[in-house]
């Protein structure tokens, strides 16, 4: 990391926000996230500024993307209790930080797709299914699927996560757990999906991660539906046939491409514009999605709750 990008990695992303207390471990460090441990029932997670694409963390952050990663999550966690229980306990005043319940995770994410895009329109080119779903021939890329599957894929510490079938994700995650996770998956892929079309905005695919309680029960963690974990394309000029438009990280992704990067560390350097243009992308859809202005959010995040 260069030392211009190291200075703005510090300034956007301080160590943790104002939920942090003295006695709080730190556990982990995400791509994203870092975890800290509070007691033995409640985790504090501090979303940076890091983006990544490919799986590899880029040396240069994109301002305020972890507020917009927290703020988003805390408005649909507020909004699909009722579909299924989250992690979310309390939001910091930072925007930033959460307060979460600890969770034995599935060792699977599950992703649902609407519409042909991404790694499931390479699977479908070569094979014409996408992780054993068997689709009609003739799709286009973008197209609309005639109904939302599931595709799980395993979680990678280091390198990509791998695509597997559900019958796979089933024997890994015992065949109740799995079932109520996509169950639960399908659910909140429809709600969010019909919300974001009544905003002008197309939820592609978006992928989900899910825990269980210590009564067992599943429940969503991580974050949902925010332009890290979703693919998100404007509605007015959805077109199928080739690649959208989209207010997530595409446009990075597209970037970094452009460049004859090979997709191992180290990541290209992001230029000024680009960075500027990713986070339009992502304050452009959480303002879209929430119908609140991204400044309001800043002055006092529990107005996403």
């Amino acid at each position: 990391m260069s030392t211009s990008s190291s200075a703005v990695f510090a300034h956007s992303f301080p160590r943790a926000g104002r939920l942090r207390v003295p006695e709080a471990v730190h556990l982990a460090s995400g791509k994203v996230r870092e975890v800290y441990a509070l007691d033995d029932d409640r985790l504090q997670l501090v979303a940076s500024d890091r983006i990544s694409t490919f799986d590899v963390i880029l040396p240069t952050p994109i301002p305020d993307k972890g507020r917009v990663l927290t703020g988003m999550s805390a408005f649909w966690f507020a909004r699909t209790r009722e579909l299924v229980p989250n992690h979310l306990l309390e939001l910091g005043d930072d925007g930033r930080t959460t307060i979460c319940r600890r969770l034995e995770m599935l060792p699977v994410e599950l992703v649902v797709r609407g519409y042909l895009s991404g790694s499931g329109w390479v699977d479908y080119q070569a094979s014409g299914s996408v992780c054993g779903h068997a689709l009609p021939s003739g799709l286009l890329e973008s197209e609309r699927l005639p109904e939302p599957i599931v595709t799980p894929a395993t979680k990678a510490e280091e390198g990509h996560d791998l695509n597997i079938t559900e019958v796979e994700a089933a024997r890994l995650c015992g065949a109740n757990a799995y079932a109520a996770a996509r169950e639960a998956a399908i659910a909140l892929y429809i709600f969010a999906s019909e919300h974001a079309e009544s905003h002008g905005i197309i939820l592609a695919d978006t992928k989900f991660e899910f825990g269980t309680d210590r009564d067992g029960i599943v429940t969503l963690a991580d974050e949902a539906l925010t332009p890290d974990s979703s693919r998100f394309w404007p509605a007015d000029t959805y077109a199928p046939g080739g690649p959208q438009p989209s207010f997530d990280k595409q446009y990075v992704r597209d970037f970094c491409l452009s460049t004859g990067w090979d997709r191992t560390y180290p990541g290209p350097d992001v230029p000024v514009d680009v960075v500027a243009g990713t986070r339009g992308r992502y304050i452009d859809a959480f303002e879209r999605l929430t119908e609140i202005p991204f400044e309001r959010y800043l002055s006092d995040p529990k107005v996403v709750m």
